[in-house]
């Protein structure tokens, strides 16, 4: 990690991200449990922020220590959009982001979901998570294509926030700041229908899955059972999620009968 950055080269990124979350300062001053002139100085290299207090920043915004603290960190990266890459005889297993199909997916799952109160910005990346490793248990290619690291939260999709910003910006959903029991909650409203040529009838029917599985659950009960997933447990915090530990999955995870594949 290196450690040479300034304090206005740190507070410069962390405005970035907070404007990336869509927060204002005072919503993310409360968060942190500071006074918003505090957060203010922070942005601004006035004052210094010890490692708790960037700790639960990266908590919060979503973020790597270890990203945020290097030289060629961006709060807002660039989104290619890479179509699947040619298939071999093996299957594929670095994966190449989908910016549209996962465009479409995520108006897919909102479609199903955002009239559930529960469904705010933590049970939709679970969501999504459990669609793309889902379908690579089943059929050993990509989905989406999304590369999740893992943070304290739970899996959180790279990139995320950049599409959701430009899919705002697009007018294809809206971001909107409710209360639920109490904790305040950033929800995503569809605006479009999602494009269904774009999805498989396999991809479809993984989705509607997890949707009929996962969709009523709180963001603490899906978060704990991200949490038990061996992709999870065998990834180090902040660090990319590898597809491959799929395979390596117990009930009630696995999606895949590998007892009919010996028969």
């Amino acid at each position: 990690m290196n450690t040479n950055l300034s304090q206005k080269q740190i507070g410069l990124r962390l405005a970035e991200l907070r404007k990336m979350k869509g927060l204002s300062q005072e919503e993310l001053a409360k968060k942190v449990r500071i006074s918003r002139p505090s957060l203010a100085q922070m942005e601004l290299g006035n004052r210094s922020i010890d490692i708790f207090e960037l700790r639960k920043l990266s908590l919060i915004l979503e973020f790597s220590l270890d990203d945020f603290m290097s030289e060629n960190f961006s709060a807002n990266p660039e989104i290619e959009d890479k179509e699947e890459v040619e298939k071999g005889a093996e299957r594929i297993s670095v994966p190449n982001l989908k910016v549209n199909k996962f465009k479409n997916i995520l108006l897919y799952i909102l479609e199903k979901c955002a009239g559930k109160p529960n469904v705010g910005e933590t049970v939709l990346y679970k969501l999504l998570y459990f669609s793309d490793f889902n379908y690579y248990e089943l059929y050993e290619e990509q989905l989406t294509g999304a590369q999740y690291r893992k943070l304290p939260y739970g899996p959180v999709p790279k990139k995320s926030d950049a599409i959701i910003n430009q899919m705002i910006e697009n007018k294809q959903l809206q971001r909107v700041k409710v209360t639920y029991y109490d904790y305040p909650q950033t929800r995503y409203l569809p605006l479009e229908k999602a494009d269904l040529t774009k999805l498989k009838a396999s991809e479809k029917e993984v989705i509607d899955r997890v949707i009929e599985q996962m969709s009523d659950w709180s963001a603490t009960t899906i978060s704990d059972y991200s949490h038990k997933d061996m992709p999870w447990l065998a990834t180090k915090e902040g660090e990319t999620i590898n597809y491959e530990l799929v395979f390596y999955r117990d009930v009630p995870f696995s999606v895949r009968n590998y007892e009919d594949e010996t028969e």
